[in-house]
């Protein structure tokens, strides 16, 4: 996610008040928030799910929408996403 360079504190605060309560929904192993070492308006998300339906109920939820609400008219750039196996 790219954001615009004076809303990156919005969005860390964003993530700061919501990340216990996405880390505790049902199938998440937890949330982390990953910052890019040369743009410090590039993050990255990386959330852990029991499975696809796992995540596809959580971008379901009231949560995921309220945060979305107030999450994208923070972006610079349109927000991507990708859902990665291990290889462990």
């Amino acid at each position: 996610m790219t954001f615009q360079l004076e809303k990156v504190n919005s969005f860390k605060q964003i993530f700061s008040l919501t990340s216990s309560l996405i880390s505790s929904f049902d199938g998440c192993g937890g949330v982390e928030l990953l910052q890019d070492a040369g743009n410090e308006t590039i993050f990255f998300t990386l959330s852990k799910w029991e499975s696809e339906a796992h995540l596809n109920a959580y971008r379901s939820s009231v949560l995921f929408q309220t945060t979305w609400a107030k999450v994208k008219p923070l972006f610079s750039e349109k927000a991507e996403a990708w859902t990665l196996n291990s290889t462990n």
